[in-house]
């Protein structure tokens, strides 16, 4: 439970709320989850706006040294990538942590050079919209067109309205098929537009797409007994939901039971603590524009010069269960019938008890590397498979590696994923 054993009524009370208030975990939980953060940030890396952005919401020390590096490499990754390197989604994540950070993003300074960040956001912007429209998709995913739409409208630039009206009917639409991570980007992007266009029907629109997620999100929390989607969309969930209280009214939100279903999970990641711990403190990506740069930051002296000891919290990535060193046995297919020539290869291997499934991976490569080769990058969300037997996923033909169990998706990366004994994992080519 992020390294707190609390039992469930125990959680309840420090949460302090009932179905009609606001709900915030307690201090010393976003206390461990920002020294968790602040420990993720190495000189040299590439730096990861989320976190950030994560970290002005919560209430970090903007004093701290990592901080201040954190900030830094952001202009200077901006500065070097933003035009040419990035995707409209990350321009708009970088948008969000500079205006969280009180950072003018129309002139961003760096390493000699200034750029403008929102003139480079709207033509990224520009350049989904018109795929969008002439293509019946987006340049890269309506994830990216949502957190677009945002950044835009916080940073009150043009071009918001045009993706906040595609998003509301895609979200309106029968035939869509979208995550609960997407709408509840989505959501965030249309509350904001909402707020701020002038034309009824527009406004009657956002409001009808924003009222229709979040009672989806509050209908799945009640027959799921508190999950929405996955544990790993939880946090942009929460904070849809938060954001949006105005909008499903008079209807409550049990946020209790919501934060008892987050708390109850050791997040691994920092980018999956960045999502989640927004909303931890009852605020969303909605706030980024509206911190007080001057307020003081001593929320967590603890995470200064004098850091909370190692045997009070669980390290990330530790479990509160010990897992079993038996060797266990792991079943793998990689499946291909979406291009080229077709393919379907089995291999069963066997793996410590507590491996991951890129230890599986690994070893059927090591086994019969002629079928089961791969390749993978480096994100913020741990390591990502963009190449099996050959065959690479393309941003241009919108396809990917996608790993199931028993038919269902993984909601967990290769790097955290662990299988159990018997388990049989398909990577499938597939299409988005």
């Amino acid at each position: 439970m992020l390294g707190l054993p609390l039992a469930m009524g125990v959680l309840l009370a420090l949460l302090g709320c009932t179905a009609k208030e606001h709900c915030a975990a307690p201090q010393d939980l976003v206390c461990q989850l920002l020294q968790h953060m602040e420990g993720s940030i190495k000189p040299g890396e590439v730096p990861n706006p989320s976190i950030l952005l994560a970290m002005n919401l919560a209430g970090a020390d903007t004093k701290n040294p990592n901080y201040k590096l954190l900030l830094q490499e952001i202009k200077e990754e901006a500065v070097r990538r933003a035009q040419k390197a990035m995707t409209s989604g990350q321009v708009a994540l970088y948008v969000l942590a500079l205006l969280s950070s009180c950072q003018d993003p129309r002139q961003v300074h760096a390493l000699g050079q200034t750029i403008n960040m929102i003139s480079i956001l709207q033509q990224k912007t520009d350049e989904e919209m018109a795929e969008l429209e002439d293509k019946g998709h987006s340049k890269t995913t309506l994830f990216s067109v949502s957190l677009d739409a945002t950044a835009l409208c916080l940073a009150r630039a043009d071009g918001y309205q045009g993706p906040a009206v595609a998003l509301a009917k895609e979200m309106l639409s029968p035939n869509s098929h979208i995550t609960v991570d997407t709408r509840a980007v989505a959501t965030l992007a249309l509350v904001c537009a909402h707020d701020s266009v002038e034309d009824p029907e527009v406004r009657d629109l956002l409001r009808e797409a924003v009222w229709t997620v979040t009672n989806d999100f509050l209908d799945e929390q009640e027959e799921r007994k508190g999950m929405i989607g996955n544990i790993y969309s939880m946090g942009l969930a929460l904070q849809a939901l938060e954001a949006s209280r105005d909008f499903y009214a008079p209807r409550d939100w049990d946020c209790a039971q919501a934060f008892a279903v987050v708390t109850n999970h050791t997040f691994e990641l920092p980018m999956a603590i960045a999502q989640v711990l927004p909303a931890l403190v009852g605020t969303s990506y909605l706030d980024a524009a509206m911190l007080s740069c001057n307020a003081p930051t001593d929320l967590c002296p603890s995470l200064g010069t004098h850091r909370v000891p190692r045997g009070m919290m669980i390290p990330p990535g530790a479990s509160q269960i010990p897992q079993s060193s038996q060797d266990i046995t792991v079943h793998y297919s990689i499946i291909n019938k979406l291009q080229g020539t077709p393919f379907h290869y089995n291999i069963s291997v066997r793996v410590a008890g507590d491996s991951t499934l890129l230890e599986v991976l690994e070893r059927a490569e090591k086994k019969d590397p002629k079928n089961f080769s791969f390749k993978m990058e480096q994100t913020f969300w741990g390591p990502m498979v963009v190449s099996i037997h050959g065959l690479a996923a393309s941003d241009n033909d919108r396809t990917y590696w996608q790993f199931l169990s028993s038919g269902k998706p993984l909601d967990q990366g290769v790097g955290t994923y662990k299988p159990h004994s018997g388990e049989h994992i398909q990577a499938i080519f597939s299409t988005y």
